[in-house]
């Protein structure tokens, strides 16, 4: 670990508390922020700055499975490591977070009081229901089905499936199974569903169906977040994260192409899109999205109105960029109004700019190039595969070049 950087004189009103409490407080909010969706960057900084307004000096080192701190220098150094897997983004849990070491350090809270908020807002159930959830989950998939240019048979198999997905998914560690599980499960589900329906039911093109309804499975955000890890310098959560991210992708791809090798021969695609969708339907999808993505990421719904705008203003810079200048540069310019719009909430408000951020950045993810990689090299399509994987790389590199030049741009005033 890095030597501690120079801290200035104390204030003796923390020096009054003892210093394992104030250690204590640091490490169980280190925690919550791991498992609440920080990302390595922002936490290490976050805590490395409230640290040292407890005068408590401390290095702290993040991977989605394990958190390191370290306290004190020389003889009086002492290290700790928790085991804190990280979870999804819980904006509403974050903000409640933020509100409480920002109490914290006014003083209008004491370490103990504090502490025993924040343990009843990570013990609180989500905003959202299973329901809700599992309704924003199915209008998600029927949001990407339309943005793909599907017809009205893809679209309601979208809303169909990616709904059942959602409503099974908590249920199966109660019924003992492994969350790793899940996706190559959903995968071979969603592409068989797909193939019956394109077979004994309505002609479709089941590849499309099989991508919209898992697309709220992809590991886009997760990557994009990685490899903005990695560019900040933090290289063991960026691998870390990586690595997950694309073995997830191919658990889920497993999955669709043991339906397509098993079933292949129910596959009639049609030449044209049948009942194909009214214009007005592609930007129906479009301002539907911001309000599945909040729901998905649990923000309150105050938090909505910011969320919109960022995410509309997003998507109109990414589209318009793209068509200006490529995929490529659509794809930076999108993430730079996200990022600016989101940094921008952040000083006004003087709240996390990760609440406007990341449902904002997901309708701009790469997840489904990703997707069409894996799943043409299963196919024998090499060339199309590799492509597939450059184009997402090229995606995930612009998005996070957007997003590092919206902060030099406009810079948060909090680092959360």
């Amino acid at each position: 670990m890095d030597s501690l950087p120079p801290i200035p004189p104390f204030d003796d009103y923390w020096l009054k508390i003892p210093e394992r409490q104030r250690q204590a407080f640091l490490v169980r909010t280190a925690e919550l922020l791991h498992r609440y969706g920080t990302p390595s960057h922002r936490l290490e900084r976050v805590m490395v700055e409230f640290s040292n307004t407890l005068a408590t000096p401390s290095v702290y080192l993040y991977t989605p499975t394990a958190l390191i701190v370290s306290f004190g220098t020389g003889d009086q150094e002492r290290t700790l490591l928790r085991r804190v897997d990280a979870g999804e983004v819980d904006a509403s849990k974050l903000i409640e977070f933020d509100e409480i070491l920002e109490d914290v350090e006014a003083r209008r809270l004491d370490l103990t009081t504090a502490l025993a908020r924040m343990e009843t807002v990570a013990a609180a159930p989500p905003p959202y229901g299973w329901f809700a959830t599992s309704a924003a989950c199915s209008v998600a998939c029927g949001v990407v089905a339309v943005l793909f240019g599907a017809g009205a048979v893809e679209v309601l198999v979208a809303l169909s499936l990616g709904l059942f997905l959602a409503l099974v998914e908590p249920l199966l560690p109660k019924l003992g199974g492994d969350n790793g599980l899940f996706a190559p499960l959903a995968g071979f589900f969603a592409a068989t569903v797909s193939l019956f329906i394109a077979h004994f039911v309505s002609p479709l093109d089941d590849r499309l169906a099989t991508l919209a309804s898992v697309v709220v499975l992809l590991p886009g955000l997760q990557l994009t977040v990685a490899l903005t890890e990695l560019a900040m310098g933090h290289l063991s959560a960026g691998v870390a994260r990586t690595a997950g991210a694309i073995t997830k992708l191919l658990t889920l791809v497993v999955g669709v192409a043991l339906a397509w090798r098993i079933l292949g021969t129910w596959r009639d695609i049609p030449s044209e899109i049948l009942w194909p969708l009214p214009s007005w339907a592609w930007w129906l999808a479009v301002f539907a999205a911001p309000a599945a993505f909040a729901v998905l990421f649990r923000a309150r719904t105050r938090q909505w109105p910011v969320i919109f705008c960022v995410s509309i203003v997003g998507f109109a810079a990414s589209y318009f960029g793209a068509k200006a200048a490529g995929g490529e540069f659509g794809s930076f310019l999108g993430a730079f109004a996200v990022g600016c719009g989101s940094n921008l909430y952040a000083r006004i408000y003087n709240r996390p700019a990760l609440i406007p951020l990341n449902p904002s950045m997901l309708i701009l993810v790469p997840g489904s190039l990703g997707y069409r990689s894996f799943t043409a090299l299963v196919n024998r399509e090499t060339v199309a595969g590799i492509d597939f994987a450059f184009s997402m790389l090229m995606v995930a590199i612009a998005l996070v070049g957007g997003l590092l030049a919206s902060t030099a741009a406009l810079p948060p005033r909090r680092n959360l």
